[in-house]
């Protein structure tokens, strides 16, 4: 091992919509982000070119904003709300968000929506969902966590996250309310639950036709559980804070089941059996309707093809061929089934209506769909991937991604994880795709050591096959130039994971803004 230092119902849907210079700012990044809440990091890893940089930009992630006056603005917002509980504390409960909601006037109350919730897939879920609803002309808000680099990304309205300016101003709008309630309860409103109603308010003010809205954690008590959706999305489920939901699949699923609502309908993705039972369970109780995959809707088929790959869907209306989905790997292929088996729902394909919806239009918004941070190629020559695998479910869908898509000739893993993830199962899963991996960390104090990830690593990999670089742009580095030791055309490529931030500031360290 090698080491250096019930309400107003909304309008109803249409049924006509049926058919430079090199800047080492990275200690100056960790020493300003040591003291704030890890979730509200906002990956600022300045401006350093490495070697490994790509082309220009390509993906919907915003940068800082460019107004210095709109930038302290958002700092302090960002100060404030860094005050808050974090995601990872929490008081399992929906009193305090339903006291903002109805102090707010019941916000999300005036759209429909879609619930997301699930283990793994549900942001890339939520993305495809989002692009389906608005190519049938439908103004959508969408709110999905963690975000990648900017805090602004998790509250989007038409496909993009909303602007510094209107963060500022939602976050301004709904602050005195937030303080009532916090005056009234036991514990202040935390982090995630603000950000909640702050999603929830400016979907209200767009106005937005539909939101779909990704859970925090879990379900049942998640903050995100005061709207009634009319779909209800199950990605699937596998071990992930098992201290917060459970240490078996029934156990999370009986969490997650939460969310679904009655006569809603709900979407299942694929699940241990013990999990979909509970789902069942839950559904029978409400008198929900439920859609399973390999059941009524599927992947059909699937093929590489530049860029992406092609796939024939079966939606709960009929099949879907020829439909291209930039985005690697049989789990979004998976996902992509999901998500067009909701928006179906969402219409009343397979209940009201027993047809398709238009196919150029569905062929057109899964061509559309980007989801940064996920199978993400950043760079060339060596190729660099980036991929926000964090669990051991998800390293193995990445990992079995990057052999089907790229069939690197070496392949370097760069990892920085959190430590209360289950990082062993993680590299285990790894393991067979990585020739080599440089162990790290990212700026947050929720990142493992890196002595005590390397201490892993070698267990699973063998000191041969471990270098360790605690700063995560010497990580980079590094691997890169192993992978360039095989020469320019051999084929090695380098798979940063473990975390999103680990990936979010990996993409600002890569260039890409």
């Amino acid at each position: 091992m090698s080491e250096r230092p019930e309400n107003d119902d909304p309008d109803p849907i249409d049924p006509d919509l049926i058919p430079g210079p090199e800047v080492d700012a990275f200690d100056e990044m960790i020493e300003a982000e040591t003291d704030r809440d890890p979730d509200l990091a906002v990956i600022e890893a300045g401006s350093r070119t490495l070697r490994a940089q790509a082309g220009p930009p390509t993906s919907d992630v915003p940068a800082r904003p460019e107004d210095p006056e709109v930038d302290r603005a958002l700092r302090a917002v960002e100060a404030e709300l860094a005050t808050r509980w974090g995601e990872t504390k929490l008081d399992p409960s929906v009193q305090r968000i339903a006291a903002l909601m109805d102090i707010l006037g019941e916000p999300q109350r005036s759209y429909r929506s879609i619930h997301i919730t699930g283990t793994n897939g549900k942001t890339s879920t939520a993305r495809m969902i989002e692009a389906l609803l608005a190519a049938f002309d439908l103004r959508t808000g969408r709110y999905t966590s963690p975000h990648v680099q900017s805090i602004t990304e998790r509250i989007s309205l038409d496909g993009a996250p909303i602007s510094a300016e209107k963060f500022i101003e939602t976050y301004e709008d709904i602050k005195p309310y937030v303080e009532m309630v916090d005056e009234r309860e036991d514990y202040r409103l935390s982090f995630f639950e603000v950000m909640t109603g702050m999603a929830y308010a400016a979907f209200a003010d767009a106005p937005v036709d539909i939101a779909v809205v990704e859970v925090g954690m879990g379900g049942r008590w998640d903050a995100t559980n005061v709207i009634d959706g009319d779909v209800a999305v199950v990605t699937p489920i596998s071990l992930d804070h098992t201290d917060r939901l459970g240490d078996t699949p029934e156990a999370i699923a009986g969490e997650k089941s939460g969310i679904i609502k009655k006569d809603a309908t709900v979407v299942l993705a694929q699940q241990p059996v013990e999990a979909a039972a509970v789902m069942l369970k839950r559904a029978v109780d409400v008198d929900a309707t439920v859609a399973r995959e390999g059941m009524e809707f599927g992947v059909l088929a699937r093929e590489q093809a530049v860029g992406g790959q092609l796939l024939t869907l079966r939606g709960l209306g009929g099949e879907y061929t020829d439909v291209f989905l930039p985005l690697y790997g049989a789990h979004q292929a998976h996902n992509a089934a999901v998500a067009l088996a909701a928006v179906e729902a969402f219409f009343g394909v397979g209940t009201e209506h027993a047809r398709t919806l238009d196919i150029d239009t569905i062929r057109s918004a899964f061509a559309s769909v980007s989801s940064p941070g996920r199978m993400e190629v950043v760079r060339r020559s060596p190729t660099v991937v980036l991929d926000a695998a964090h669990n051991p479910a998800g390293a193995r869908a990445t990992a079995e991604a990057v052999t089907e898509a790229f069939g690197f000739s070496r392949l370097v893993g760069v990892v920085g994880a959190s430590g209360d993830k289950d990082v062993r199962g993680l590299l285990e899963a790894f393991e067979p795709i990585f020739a080599e991996v440089v162990v790290t960390r990212n700026s947050t104090p929720r990142s493992m050591d890196p002595d005590e990830l390397a201490a892993l690593a070698v267990e699973v990999f063998g000191a041969e096959r471990v270098q360790v670089e605690p700063r995560l742009d010497d990580a980079l580095e590094a691997a890169i130039t192993l992978a360039e030791e095989e020469g320019e055309y051999s084929g090695a490529g380098v798979l940063v994971t473990g975390s999103v931030i680990t990936v979010g500031e990996a993409r600002l360290l890569m260039g890409r803004n």
